[in-house]
This record gives structure tokens, C-alpha cells and sequence, in this order.
């Protein structure tokens, strides 16, 4: 017999494993997002001082997931429930006041967010290179961005805001699509809950860039 047919059932395992880390990874985005829905609508009138203690808290809710993966699923995905509810607390004042002043944004920023996450996502998905190198940058790149927008705080620079948003976007591009090549190439489906909180902040943080810029053009 051809000894590639020996090593067939390993690599339909393997296939296996990685459509089930798939399939996990996005039900539990897909939960996660209407926790996050839920907890948006629970908070819309709750003062900013709640949101942001629910935006510490869901920042250590992540944080635990990281000592959890290995210990207890349970705990994990438990954490994972919690952080998605909890930013759905902390960023309600955010869509309060846009759901007030401009509710088309909302609309045209979560079509627009979805149609850049399936792109840039299965772009990932699909490419052999490795990204990890791709990551590195785009993460100090996000830091640069968090100084520039501290700066933005206190300097008026002309389309800054505009700037700051298509900045974020690119940056974001670069972590969908890293973290989509994570989850084709991982096969260890207790890897799935980190995998979603992470896709989750990104689809996250690409909305609330397109919200940004789809603001300012309805203005």
C-alpha cells in the first residue's frame, strides 16, 4: 500500500479538529456579540461612572481567561460570557450618543464592519505567510495610535479624527487578519474562547473606528 495513505485518518483528524475549533470559535463570537448587545441595552442609562467599571472589569475578566484556558473550559468561557457583557456596559454611553445624535451611523458603521471583517478575515484565513511578524508591528503601531490619540486630546490637528479612525482601520486589518490564521492553523479546541475574545475586540474596535468616520461624513 502507498504510505500516503497511511497517514491519511491522522491528517482527517487534524482537519477535523481544526473545523470544530472553527465552528467553536465563532458561536462563541456570535454569543459573545449578543452579550455584548445585552449588556449595551441594560447600560443605556446607566452614568459613566458604571461604564467604567464595567471597562475595568471586562479587561480583568480577559485578563483571568488567559490564567483559566488551562485549568477549567468552564471558567473560561464563563469569563468570556462575562467580558462580552461587560463591554456591552462599557460602551453603551458611546452608542447612546449616537444612537441620539446620528443613528445612521450606527447602521452604515455595522455594514460596513462587516464587509471589512469578512474580507480582511478570510484574506487571513486563506494566506499561507506566516503573520506573526505582521502582529508584532501592528501592535506597536496600536501604541503609537493610543499616544496619537492622546494627543489629539490636547492639539487641534486638522482631520485628526479622520486620521486616528483610518489609522486604527489599517492597524485592525492587520490583527483580523493574524487572528484568522491563528484559528485556521491551531487544532486545539481549548484554544477557542481566547480566539473568539480576541476576534471579538477587533470586530469591536472596527466598529467603533467606522462609527468615527462615518460621523464625522454624516456631520
Amino acid at each position: 500500500m502507498d504510505d500516503t495513505y497511511a497517514y491519511r485518518p491522522a491528517g482527517i483528524a487534524v482537519r477535523d479538529r481544526g473545523r470544530t475549533l472553527f465552528a467553536q470559535t465563532m458561536a462563541y463570537v456570535a454569543a459573545t456579540t449578543g452579550l455584548f448587545a445585552l449588556g449595551a441595552y441594560l447600560g443605556r442609562n446607566f452614568p459613566g461612572g458604571i461604564a467604567f467599571l464595567a471597562y475595568l472589569a471586562a479587561f480583568a475578566a480577559l485578563i483571568g481567561m488567559q490564567f483559566a484556558v488551562r485549568r477549567s473550559r468552564q471558567t473560561t468561557v464563563a469569563l468570556l460570557a462575562a467580558f462580552g457583557f461587560l463591554m456591552g456596559v462599557a460602551v453603551a454611553p458611546t452608542l447612546v450618543y449616537y444612537a441620539s445624535t446620528d443613528p445612521q451611523a450606527l447602521w452604515q458603521a455595522g455594514a460596513a464592519t462587516a464587509l471589512f471583517v469578512a474580507a480582511f478575515g478570510a484574506a487571513g484565513y486563506a494566506t499561507r505567510r506566516d503573520l506573526t511578524a505582521l502582529a508584532r508591528i501592528c501592535f506597536w503601531a496600536l501604541v503609537a495610535l493610543l499616544v496619537f490619540g492622546i494627543v489629539l486630546i490636547f492639539v487641534n490637528i486638522p482631520f485628526g479624527s479622520l486620521i486616528y479612525s483610518v489609522l486604527g482601520l489599517v492597524i485592525f486589518a492587520g490583527f483580523i487578519m493574524f487572528d484568522f490564521q491563528r484559528l485556521r492553523r491551531s487544532s486545539d479546541v481549548n484554544s477557542a474562547p481566547l480566539l473568539a475574545a480576541s476576534i471579538f475586540l477587533d470586530i469591536l474596535n472596527v466598529f467603533l473606528f467606522f462609527l468615527r468616520i462615518f460621523r464625522g461624513g454624516n456631520r
